[in-house]
């Protein structure tokens, strides 16, 4: 059933179903997180068909198939594959790439065969998501800016440097967090949408006859008189739907009928009588190609809507900033990242949070794009391969999940043969771009599905050496009958990543310091398939005898760990342990490649690094650091 996973019904069809004022306040809030980005693509998706290296002639013809690409673009892309199937693919409420991964590919399914090809194809689309965070801020807000340019050609050269200014401030206020500029964002892109409704509707007044673009025999025509070079500007036609993708990590912040409310209502009329605005004025003066939106304004009003224009490139670029925060989180929480710092930007949304690591490096590599490439033209080409491969694993996933989880059986296989060839159309176009700057988001992706991919492998090898050495509990417990180890007040946690055997910091304790608490918890930390787990549920006790409790807690790949606020839930009589007489005994590998792994050296020594350089499991948990005890061993790989 819609909304539903294995583990119980979605938070957002648990709650009543948004009505009234509160559905109209969660639309709104769609409209400034979720829409922002495709929002801004009439700054630049319709001058890439008709300006510039791969551009087509402005005629009359090819702007009315253009015109109806674009249309059939938003209704199959977004209107159909994405809010009417993407969207089921909930988990718990929750939406994005690695939710779906976990959907498709559970981790109590082996790890071989097809099952590890879709896991590291749904690595590889979250890798590049992070390409994608970096490209949105750079040609979004140098889409705005380049405005200034029409407006004056004396501030031509004060492009770069004021998108370079902005895009340096739109990062450093991370850190405070989005809370306080939230409700803004709402109210701010509903002024922008009807902005570019109310430009398209002066457009289409010069010519009206453009409205027979929406008829689908025009796009039709457009490939049989272009041949090849129409399929090279499929690229360009794209750009209209790029930021799809937010419709669905986002689902978890709003719910599926919010934001489809929004896109019907607003969204989707503005963009459409934007674009045919658009289209009206090169019909007319096929000159204006060079900047079609900009030049639908009357001359009086261009400063005003640069300023417009930017500050809706910043609300789309925020989006993104924050997905991959999110997506950072998540991917912490699944073991595909070693651990960074992960801050809360809000007393009241958990959603809420920043990464300092990730903020920083996304700033650096936005600027260097802008310094780099120079105008959103040059950029445009690394912009669509990031999303549009993206998209074609997402549409691969969702035809698993069609067909394991929902039980569509021929109708997946159909799904993915109505859904798959058009995907592919696109990133076949935008594969002719990529030696003009596609490589730039591949490279990003190769990079971080090697980061995330050697982390995942690395501490599974990892694990297997600590077993090599650990001792079953079964036989270290009955050891304590007849070794009179001493025992001290107080009690002693011991973080153990199997939850079945004895920690190795225990053994290490025992080994080294010959002594023993009156009270000893055996904490296993285990993050499940699933966003959020509810507080009451997350922990089970199991008494051991000896005075040792046995303590599984289970997380969401969205929850962040309070090691101390739970052991002060599972406090009972039966377990009475005082905080602040609490030992937290740790254990720290040093890594020492030897090849044994069957990694290659460098992804070895890679692993290495990310382990020393990891935040400590002290701060992560946020354990009280003036109790915690650490105990180190060497472990070859």
């Amino acid at each position: 059933m819609e909304g539903e996973t294995p583990h119980g019904p979605a938070p957002d069809d648990a709650r009543a179903s948004p009505r009234g004022r509160y559905l109209a306040a969660l639309a709104l809030g769609a409209l400034g997180v979720v829409y922002g980005d495709i929002g801004t693509s009439p700054l630049y998706a319709l001058r890439e068909c008709f300006h510039g290296q791969y551009a087509v002639a402005p005629t009359p013809a090819n702007v009315l198939g253009v015109l109806s690409l674009v249309f059939w673009s938003l209704i199959i892309v977004i209107s159909i594959k994405y809010l009417v199937f993407v969207m089921r693919a909930d988990n718990r409420g929750q939406g994005g790439i690695l939710a779906l991964v976990a959907l498709a590919v559970p981790r109590d399914m082996p790890a071989r065969g097809r099952s590890w090809m879709l896991a590291l194809l749904g690595l590889f689309g979250a890798s590049l998501l992070y390409g994608d965070g970096m490209i949105t801020p750079a040609i979004s807000v140098l889409s705005a800016v380049e405005g200034l340019e029409l407006a004056a050609p004396a501030l031509g050269r004060a492009v770069v440097p004021t998108t370079v200014a902005i895009l340096i401030g739109l990062f450093a206020i991370q850190r405070h967090g989005t809370g306080r500029v939230g409700a803004f964002f709402g109210p701010v892109m509903v002024l922008w949408f009807a902005t570019l409704a109310a430009l398209g509707v002066r457009g289409i007044q010069h010519d009206p006859g453009v409205l027979v673009a929406l008829a689908p025999w025009h796009a039709v025509t457009f490939f049989a008189h272009n041949g090849l070079h129409g399929f090279v500007v499929l690229a360009s036609v794209f750009l209209v739907v790029t930021g799809g993708e937010a419709l669905y990590a986002d689902m978890g912040h709003f719910g599926r009928r919010p934001i489809r409310l929004a896109w019907f209502t607003l969204v989707l009329p503005a963009l459409m009588l934007n674009y045919l605005g658009q289209g009206a004025l090169l019909l007319e003066d096929p000159a204006a190609a060079a900047s079609p939106f900009y030049r639908l304004a009357p001359a009086s009003l261009l400063y005003p809507l640069v300023a417009l224009a930017t500050v809706a490139t910043v609300i789309a670029s925020q989006a993104v900033i924050s997905g991959a925060f999110s997506l950072t989180h998540q991917a912490i929480q699944l073991g595909y990242c070693p651990r960074i710092a992960v801050s809360h930007t809000s007393a009241l949304e958990s959603g809420q949070i920043y990464v300092g690591p990730v903020n920083w490096l996304l700033m650096l590599a936005s600027c260097g794009l802008v310094l780099g490439f120079g105008s959103s033209t040059q950029l445009a080409a690394a912009y669509g391969m990031a999303v549009t491969t993206d998209m074609v694993i997402t549409t691969a996933l969702l035809c698993v999940v069609a067909a394991n989880r929902w039980g569509w059986g021929t109708a997946a296989i159909l799904l993915g043969g109505a859904l798959l060839p058009i995907d592919l159309a696109f990133f076949g176009a935008n594969l002719s771009k990529f030696l003009e700057g596609g490589w730039v988001s591949i490279l990003v992706a190769a990079a971080g599905f090697s980061v995330m991919s050697t982390w995942k492998r690395g501490r599974r090898v990892l694990r297997e050496r600590l077993e090599e050495t650990s001792l079953p509990l079964e036989l270290f417990l009955p050891d304590l009958e007849t070794t009179k180890l001493p025992r001290v007040p107080g009690a002693a946690v011991f973080l153990a990543g199997d939850p079945q055997g004895t920690p190795l910091a225990l053994l290490h304790n025992v080994k080294h310091n010959k002594v023993l608490h009156e009270l000893n918890v055996l904490l296993t930390l285990a993050t499940d398939d699933v966003p959020f787990v509810p507080f009451e549920e997350r922990a089970q006790v199991k008494p051991l005898g000896h005075g040792f409790f046995r303590v599984v807690a289970h997380h969401g790949f969205m929850d962040l760990p309070d090691v101390p606020r739970l052991l002060r839930h599972v406090r009972s009589a039966a377990l009475p342990i005082d905080l602040e007489a609490t030992s937290y005994f740790l254990g720290r590998e040093r890594l020492i490649p030897s090849g044994r792994s069957g990694m290659a050296r460098w992804r070895e020594w890679l692993f290495s690094v990310m382990s020393q350089n990891a935040q400590s499991a002290t701060t992560y948990f946020r354990i009280p650091p003036g109790q915690v005890v650490e105990l180190g061993a060497q472990v070859e790989l």
